[in-house]
This record gives structure tokens, C-alpha cells and sequence, in this order.
């Protein structure tokens, strides 16, 4: 049996600094047009309406780590 291995988490930004800007950024753009809570007899209930905001902030962590919004030359923040 082959095993692919789980990539790693990134590791969480500094406090105060570009990444963690970006990052909170991030956050809340995904709160308006990310993923959203499935209806019906598939949805998640309650459940899936509580933990969605932690699902959001791990999205906004692999993203604010693959990608760079430049937000830290924008504002000298580097």
C-alpha cells in the first residue's frame, strides 16, 4: 500500500507582522465569499455553523502562506 504523506501546516505568523495581516485579511474575505454551510439533509447543523469560522481561518493561513498580497510593501510593514 502506498502512503502519500500529509504536507505540513504552515507555521502561524508572526504577531504584528505582514503575514499575520494578510492572513486576518484573508479571513475576511473568505467569512463573505468562501465556503458555505450545506442545507438539507447533508448539512452539518449546528455543528458545521459553529466550527465554520475555524474552518475559514485555516483556509486563510494555507492561503496567506501560498500566496503574497504585497500588503507588507504597501504599507512598510516589513
Amino acid at each position: 500500500m502506498l502512503v502519500t504523506p500529509i504536507p505540513a501546516l504552515p507555521a502561524p505568523p508572526k504577531p504584528g507582522s505582514a503575514d499575520q495581516l494578510e492572513q486576518a485579511f484573508l479571513e475576511e474575505m473568505l467569512k463573505y465569499c468562501g465556503p458555505r454551510t450545506s442545507e438539507g439533509a447533508f448539512g452539518g447543523g449546528i455543528g458545521e455553523d459553529q466550527f465554520s469560522s475555524f474552518l475559514s481561518r485555516e483556509y486563510a493561513a494555507v492561503l496567506a502562506a501560498q500566496l503574497d498580497l504585497g500588503l507588507a510593501t504597501r504599507m512598510d510593514l516589513s
